[in-house]
Parts: C-alpha cells; structure tokens; sequence
C-alpha cells in the first residue's frame, strides 16, 4: 500500500504499468473507493501507466477535517502528480471524480492530456438534497443510506443478475468513514460548474447513464456541448456505469485514450 502526506493528511494511491506508458488518473465516485476501477484495469494496462487513489476521507486515505471543497479535490490530485513525478496525465473519474476532472480541466489544463468525465455533472443535485443525505449518515451511520444509494447506482436487472457486484458496493459503502463520506458531500453540494465548463480546451468524453437518476443524460450532454469537440458516449446502465456496462465503457475510454496517443 502506498501513501504520501499531504495537506495534513495521508493520501492512498496505486500506481501500476509500464512507467514508460503514457499515464491516466482514476478518481473515485462518492462512497467507493480505487477499488471501484477494477474491471477497467485490465484494458487499461495494457497501453498505460495507471494511477488510482482514494479520495481523501475514502478508503484508506485519511479523513481530514470538512467540510471538503473542489478545489481542495483536484489540489490532492496535483499533489500526487507531483509526488509520483507525473508532469501531465489522461484524467477519468466518475461522478464526484468527474466533478474533480472539470475543475481540473478548467483550472489546470497544462496537467492533462485527455479528459474523461463519466456520470457526473457541473452541479449534482441539490443543497436540500445533500443536506438530507448528511443528517441521515450523521445519525444514523453508513447504513441508513447503503440501500437507497445501490438503487440509485444499478438498475434492478443489473442487481439481479449481478448479485456479487452489488454486494461489492454494499460492502465499499459501509466501509467508507462517516466524516469523510459528510464532508464530501458538502464538496458535491457546494458546488456549481456551470458556467465554467465552457472554458475547458482539452479532449474530452462524457460517458452518462441511460437510466442513472443521479447525473441523468441531460446533465452529461450539457458537459458535452458545452466543451468544444468532446465526444459523448451514452451506455445502458444507471449511474456506475463502469461496472454495470463494464466492457463497453472500458473500450469507449480506451479507445478515447489511444486516439490521444495516435495523435501525440
């Protein structure tokens, strides 16, 4: 297990491949932890250099004092950067990793490559919403939302005929520290994208969910449109699409990915 200090707190990563491959940055959704990313790794490696880490308060990163910001998220990721001596990077994360990726792509384009952002949204949800969804994990732990967040993150088919998958996620959830879990939800709450979004310049693909109720279609072609030439990829899947649709969304970001190293 790897881990380096930053911002007063220890930050868990893993950094596989050959160090000579280009790399790409996976950043995590809410409640998971770099684990979620595990049916990608195969495709992945076998053309990149792949850096994954929890997100702070996740996993088995720290839990730092919140409530979190975004800029205080993609700061982590520089830091890291930095630490692995990683000049510029592919970024892909999902949901509260794709909020991570946007303020990236519009603060620090000089850091990225390409620009993955998977089920995510420039504003998720609302601050009534979030407020909700804390006092719940406040009183009542991790487990007063672990079944209604699973509804939200696969469909009823999926859950069905996947049953390991989503008792994976179940456990991901219950694992991840309550304070850390709050004071990221305070980071999706407050923040607002929107009329940023336009300015990133970088190559891009917004992967959404046909059935995902948490960052709905609409909210991935608004990403899309907004950013000049990016590439849109809708798959048959709620919000997790990376598990739920694993093959098709590992073959869209690889491919996305090579065409950037084709290119230069």
């Amino acid at each position: 297990m790897s881990t380096f200090h930053t911002d007063g707190f220890a930050l868990h990563y893993e950094l596989e491949g050959d160090p000579g491959a280009p790399c790409v940055v996976l950043s995590n959704s809410l409640g998971t932890s770099l684990a979620m990313w595990a049916p990608q790794m195969p495709a992945l490696l076998a053309r990149f250099r792949v850096l994954r880490y929890d997100t702070r308060g996740h996993g088995a990163s720290g839990v730092p004092p919140g409530p979190y910001r975004v800029d205080q998220l993609g700061a982590d990721v520089l830091a890291l950067m930095d630490h692995c001596g990683i000049a510029r990077a592919h970024f892909c994360g999902l949901s509260m990793g794709g909020m991570t990726g946007l303020w990236l792509g519009v603060h620090h384009p000089e850091r990225l490559l390409r620009l993955a952002l998977c089920n995510t949204a420039a504003k998720i949800g609302t601050a009534e919403i979030w407020n909700a969804r804390i006092a719940a994990v406040e009183s009542g732990g991790m487990a007063a939302i672990v079944d209604g967040v699973l509804v939200r993150w696969l469909t009823a088919p999926f859950r069905q005929r996947a049953p390991d998958a989503a008792a994976m996620l179940h456990a991901m959830l219950l694992a991840t520290p309550p304070a850390g879990y709050v004071a990221n939800c305070a980071a999706v709450r407050d923040m607002d994208q929107r009329h940023q979004v336009a300015a990133i310049r970088l190559p891009a693909l917004v992967i959404a969910g046909s059935h995902d109720l948490a960052t709905p279609p609409q909210d991935g072609r608004a990403i899309a449109d907004a950013i000049l030439d990016a590439q849109y990829v809708e798959l048959d899947a709620a919000h997790l699409s990376n598990l739920e649709q694993a093959a098709a969304f590992s073959a869209a970001l690889t491919d996305f990915l090579t065409e950037g190293a084709n290119h230069g």
